[in-house]
């Protein structure tokens, strides 16, 4: 069944999470605008779907650390947002982070994107990774990330 929401379908597996939605660009920068964090900092949803989720963010001064880098707390919102966004454009939006790692490679000294593609879809949650890099013409990976994203039934608490 299509709607204003995207593409359904049931799901009749015993466990199953029921109607799954498909989310497409659209949806998911609305998303991506209902999270104030996101907004504070100016996040851009520039590419979404099955294939992978681009996100991108320009760095001002009150998001640097005393050394002059970006915060890594800045980059670990990357990593975070973009694997469950790259999550969902597989699972349908009814879903949350279940579990993010980190890894710092190079300090970030410029305006950021952030790339995250699904490596492995079960029927409730995904695993996920993702570059953080600079948008300069060497884009120097910066971070590296991965992670999972569960599905949860609409409206009931983790």
């Amino acid at each position: 069944m299509d709607n204003a929401r995207g593409r359904t379908d049931e799901r009749s597996s015993k466990g199953s999470i029921g109607r799954r939605t498909t989310v497409n660009i659209d949806l998911a920068r609305a998303a991506l605008a209902a999270q104030p964090f996101s907004v504070l900092l100016g996040t851009r949803l520039v590419e979404y779907g099955p294939s992978g989720v681009t996100m991108e963010l320009d760095v001002r001064p009150e998001l640097l650390q005393q050394h002059g880098y970006v915060h890594g707390g800045v980059l670990s919102y990357l990593v975070d947002n973009a694997i469950t966004f790259a999550a969902g454009a597989v699972l349908g939006p009814e879903i949350v982070t279940s579990s993010i790692t980190v890894e710092y490679l190079r300090p970030a000294l410029a305006d950021l994107s952030v790339h995250a593609w699904v490596e492995h879809t079960g029927r409730t949650r995904a695993v996920a990774r993702c570059d953080v890099t600079t948008r300069t013409t060497d884009q120097v990976v910066c971070a590296i990330g991965h992670g999972s994203a569960m599905a949860r039934r609409s409206g009931t608490p983790l």
